[in-house]
């Protein structure tokens, strides 16, 4: 029964006393916590040592590949040319390798050994002993050596003794001359020697300021496993932080601890467990505190029970009369700014019943951002003033619910003293919105007025602007030079007119898409931009034309040195997707002449002409507009027109050359050449019309009108009893290609032996196309002989003729004349008569301007003469009368 008693005084006791039971479980945790801690700090000073040291490693290692790196790539260079210059002596040897290592420190030498002995050195000097080592005899390099030859990879070996002394890394660089790395293709080794200590040195292993020490395994990059080279072997057996060092064809193992050994205590562990004793006072000194105050605390609570029971009956009446007017009330105080809401507001507000009560700060959020300040500059005023205050503000629940809310609030001061603010809300959503309905309406009236003038705008912007680049378009372009010849226009004056056009620009196109063609046209733009001044505009008036207007003064330097910037900045290589796009630009440049009428029309027309002089000068440059370039232009034009005029009048007619045997001197063929029979200039030779003909691809026009006259002329002499020789004709490469060439041929009712065609050199090349060499077939069917004509001035090879077999061979007459005076130009076309002999081929000389040149060219066994002193080019009237001539002089 005692004890019964005595369990429920303690009970009671402790129940009276709860602050000692609290402390004495503080003290308990206190304790238990500090040890925790104080093990934690221990553990927290190993991993950061363990930590400081791997840093400190870790910046080691990355010197350790960096030197052993930077060492190797300077012998690559040496070895890819080894493969160009297998036969290099020792002084090409050394000039290469000392333009390589330059001032390198960490490498002593680099030996080459073709055929695996070293015959090749530089340095030389301190060097030579190791000349002639032959790695195939040689114990302590020979496995090294074979591993490298058998792998076909670098392999460092070492730190190895070296025979001129001291110690070094040796990299081993097996040399193939072929990609396949087949024992037969085997040169031998390029070896290179990494001073020990320099290397060491280089890395910072020497470093006395280094806060770690350092022990190397794995000599001759054997890793992990091999043998140590470097430091104790101590520190391996002190659980050590290690990394990898990566070489080619090994590795290194190399470990580190600090240089003063781990440490098992740290610095500042007292430090702590001071803190610890001191926290667990702070702990345990406020709870005694507490639990001497518990029992008045409770009672006070009993009497704060009987009084809010007492506020709660109150507060229930208070409760019905809101609820009768659907009005919120809310109080704060003003000194914490802690807000106390009733249902009501917090139901207007979206909060639900049960949530804490939100502070000021989240209610002001809750506030739509446009009435936000008013509502707080008016709540403050109300609280440094102490007057009343109303206000009506847009709330957001979480929701997203918008609602119109009405607070009316003033300040109050309680008995104890103490500052509130106490207020009602309630909702005028209503009244609100058909305000905002009539406000609205004449909002969005205003709102369609002005998207009317911002859509006019818009239109008219881009009517005048590029949408790819932004920059003004040909409409933009034509009303500036509009506005710049109206004399009473207020638009600035231009000056210059620079036309630019991107070269390559549709290959771009072509092969990777008009996406990369836009973003081309892009950074043109941009280049432009960067390029020109601010006074200036640049406009895009065609797919990859701009034009580039000057409205400030400039002299023709500066528009050159601003064409020649902006055409070395638009060839330099652009990325896309991977690839660099290259382009160039071509640049036409007129000045304004102010004095002229419409001299903004007629300086882009100037700028056009020069931009197509420029590019017909060879793109990517720039060309001024001069008088005398306008009036090459016109005269160009003119030509190209009376071409054009002239072929529809049938005025490109043939004359004959004859050809003649060169032993006999016997009449054996003739060679037809276009003429133009001009109304006015009279009978006119190629050169003066044949790069226009070109440029109008006419050529083919012309090739088909001589062909056909000169068959007519051939059938007419026959007709006549003349025995017609055989005819030579020249076809260009677009006639030989034309759609349909062999098949028209085949109407013209050919005789074999009869027509022969000269093809330029430029129809074959050495790798021929099938399409060419097809035709050359059909034509050889047909009877057609065909000929090379201007033989030694274009791209022809002896595989060439072997391929196609022409009949006969014309040596330029380039080549022919200097015959009489040269005597090495004429052993060049001796060879060349010597080759077509050896391939049964006849040649025929042109240019024979003298009987010396005849006796020459028969003496070397020329075939055939062509030229001024046997016969001039002859019209068809007048080749009648020629053969009877020669017929009659050959009879007698």
């Amino acid at each position: 029964m005692s004890k019964i008693k005595r369990a429920a005084y303690l009970i009671k006791q402790v129940g009276r006393n709860p602050g000692q039971l609290a402390a004495g479980i503080a003290l308990v945790v206190t304790f238990a916590a500090g040890a925790f801690a104080d093990m934690q700090n221990q553990a927290a000073h190993h991993q950061q040592e363990r930590a400081f040291v791997g840093q400190q490693l870790g910046e080691v290692r990355a010197r350790l590949e960096a030197e052993i790196t930077s060492g190797i790539q300077l012998v690559r260079g040496l070895i890819a040319v080894i493969k160009l210059e297998p036969d290099l002596n020792q002084e090409r040897f050394e000039k290469i390798a000392a333009n390589m290592l330059g001032d390198e420190p960490l490498l002593r030498n680099i030996a080459g050994a073709p055929g695996l002995v070293i015959s090749l050195m530089h340095p030389m000097e301190g060097n030579s002993a190791a000349i002639g080592l032959d790695y195939t005899k040689d114990a302590n390099q020979r496995e090294a050596a074979m591993r490298a030859v058998e792998t076909g990879e670098m392999l460092l070996a070492g730190p190895i003794d070296l025979r001129q002394g001291g110690q070094g890394f040796v990299a081993r660089f097996p040399v193939f001359l072929d990609e396949k790395k087949t024992p037969q293709s085997l040169w031998g080794i390029i070896s290179t020697v990494i001073d020990v200590d320099t290397f060491y040195t280089a890395s910072g292993l020497d470093d006395e300021n280094l806060a770690i020490e350092l022990t190397i395994a794995g000599k001759d990059a054997t890793g992990i496993g091999g043998p140590v080279f470097y430091g104790s072997q101590s520190v391996l057996d002190a659980d050590p932080v290690t990394a990898t060092v990566s070489l080619p064809g090994g590795s290194w193992h190399v470990a580190a601890i600090p240089r003063k050994g781990w440490s098992t205590v740290p610095p500042d562990a007292w430090l702590v467990r001071s803190l610890l004793f001191l926290g667990g006072l702070l702990v345990v000194v406020p709870i005694l505190v507490a639990g001497h105050y518990y029992d008045r605390h409770r009672a006070d609570l009993r009497e704060l029970n009987r009084r809010e029971r007492q506020l709660e009956r109150l507060s229930q009446r208070l409760k019905l009369a809101l609820e009768a007017s659907s009005i919120g009330v809310w109080e704060m105080d003003i000194e914490t700014r802690r807000l106390t809401w009733d249902s009501r507001t917090r139901e207007l507000y979206g909060i639900d019943a049960d949530a804490p009560e939100p502070p000021l700060e989240q209610c002001q959020a809750m506030l739509h951002p446009d009435d936000r300040a008013a509502a707080r500059m008016a709540f403050e005023h109300a609280i440094s003033s102490g007057s009343r205050f109303e206000t009506e503000c847009r709330v957001t629940d979480r929701k997203g619910a918008v609602r119109w809310i009405r607070t009316i609030g003033a300040v109050s001061h309680d008995a104890r003293g103490r500052s509130n603010i106490l207020g009602v809300n309630w909702d005028v959503s209503q009244d609100i919105e058909l305000k905002s309905r009539l406000m609205e309406a004449n909002k969005r009236a205003e709102l369609r007025n002005v998207e009317l003038e911002e859509a006019r705008a818009l239109m008219e912007y881009n009517s005048l602007h590029d949408s790819l680049t932004g920059l003004p378009n040909r409409r933009y372009l034509d009303q500036r030079l509009s506005a710049a010849s109206d004399e009473n226009g207020t638009a600035p004056a231009i000056a210059a007119l620079l036309h630019i056009d991107l070269d390559r620009f549709k290959e771009i196109n072509d092969t990777l898409g008009h996406a990369a063609g836009d973003a081309m046209l892009v950074h043109a733009a941009e280049v432009l931009k960067a390029s020109s001044r601010s006074d200036d505009f640049i406009a895009r008036i065609g797919g990859d034309e701009f034009v580039l207007a000057i409205t400030g003064g400039a002299c023709e330097a500066d528009l050159a040195r601003l064409a020649t910037r902006i055409i070395e900045r638009m060839r330099q290589p652009v990325p896309y997707e991977k690839q660099e796009c290259r382009f160039g630009v071509s640049i036409g440049i007129a000045f304004a002449d102010s004095g002229t009428r419409d001299y903004g029309q007629r300086l882009l027309i100037d700028a056009d002409i020069a931009l197509y002089r420029a590019k017909k000068s060879g793109r990517n440059r720039h060309e001024f507009f001069t008088p005398e370039l306008k009036a090459e232009i016109v005269n160009g034009k003119s030509l190209a027109d009376e071409i054009l005029a002239g072929l529809e009048r049938g005025e490109f007619i043939p004359y004959f050359q004859p050809q003649f045997d060169a032993r006999t001197l016997d009449v054996t063929g003739v060679e037809a050449l276009a003429r133009w029979d001009h109304p006015e200039r009279g009978v006119l030779a190629p050169d003066t019309f044949l790069k226009a003909a070109e440029e109008l691809n006419v050529v083919q026009m012309i090739d088909r009108s001589i062909l056909e006259q000169s068959l007519f002329q051939q059938a007419r002499l026959a007709s006549a009893g003349v025995q017609a020789p055989k005819v030579s004709v020249n076809v260009s490469a677009g006639r030989f290609n034309e759609p349909g060439f062999i098949e028209s041929l085949g109407n013209l009712g050919l005789t074999a032996g009869k027509l022969s065609f000269e093809l330029l050199e430029s129809v074959f090349l050495d790798e021929r196309c099938e399409k060419v060499a097809g035709n050359i077939e059909k034509l050889k069917s047909l009877g057609i002989d065909i000929e090379i004509d201007d033989f030694g001035s274009g791209y022809a090879s002896i595989v060439s003729l072997l391929n196609t077999r022409p009949s006969r061979l014309k040596i330029d007459r380039r080549l022919v004349m200097p015959i009489v005076e040269c005597d090495q130009q004429r052993q060049l076309v001796a060879s060349i008569v010597e080759i077509g002999r050896s391939l049964d081929i006849r040649v025929i000389a042109e240019g024979v301007e003298t009987m010396a040149h005849a006796a020459i060219l028969r003496d070397m066994g020329c075939e055939g003469l062509q030229g001024y002193a046997l016969a001039r080019p002859m019209p068809s009237a007048h080749l009648k009368e020629f053969l009877c001539r020669e017929r009659a002089r050959h009879i007698a």
